[in-house]
């Protein structure tokens, strides 16, 4: 459940839409909520306020304006619940693919605002758990096939077999105090220097 301590930044053009929001979070315990009015103010704002979570309202967004939010989503990495009057298809395809983690289509009314949040900051974060799952697998395979090619050029080159030569790897890092994948890659980079 998110704490009420949270930090939350409103954008939003009009003035009425934003005191909505505003004071459903408000209502809802949230103290820590901050209210921008000019779009053109977004950057600045959120670098000197890191917000914990946005919330954006649009009434009738140009594509230029949501390529906007959206690059600037991709680089804050926060939760965003993005209201907009009316959308297509390819716009909430983009927003996902921002990372925006709540997109509403007309339906900006104070009692929402609360579970909204709450399934803004739900989403954002089993999202997040799974891009470090994804980064942490490719980060295994990538590591097994730099020690597997190290274990390949013992092999060949000490007459070793596998299991001998993924020892004689793990006793080196071992004895050296160091990583295992930083032997291998340090013997595949001796093995390119030194081989024909």
């Amino acid at each position: 459940m998110p704490s009420p301590d949270l930090s939350i930044l409103i954008i939003d053009e009009n003035r009425i839409r934003a005191s909505i929001m505003e004071e459903g979070l408000r209502e809802a315990g949230y103290a820590r909520v901050a209210v921008i009015h000019d779009v053109n103010e977004v950057g600045r704002t959120i670098t000197q306020t890191m917000p914990d979570v946005i919330f954006i309202d649009l009434e009738n967004p140009k594509r230029d304006t949501l390529e906007h939010f959206f690059s600037l989503s991709r680089a804050i990495q926060r939760p965003i619940a993005m209201f907009v009057d009316r959308s297509d298809g390819t716009m909430i395809e983009k927003a996902v693919e921002a990372g925006v983690s709540a997109y509403v289509v007309d339906g900006l009314k104070k009692e929402r605002v609360k579970p909204i949040l709450d399934m803004a900051i739900s989403r954002f974060n089993a999202f997040s758990r799974l891009s470090r799952e994804l980064e942490e697998a490719r980060s295994a395979l990538e590591e097994r096939k730099i020690v597997d090619q190290a274990k390949g050029i013992l092999m060949k080159t000490k007459g070793l077999s596998e299991p001998e030569a993924y020892a004689l790897l793990r006793k080196t890092a071992m004895n050296q105090n160091r990583r295992l994948i930083d032997i291998a890659q340090s013997l595949i980079t001796a093995a390119n220097l030194l081989g024909p």
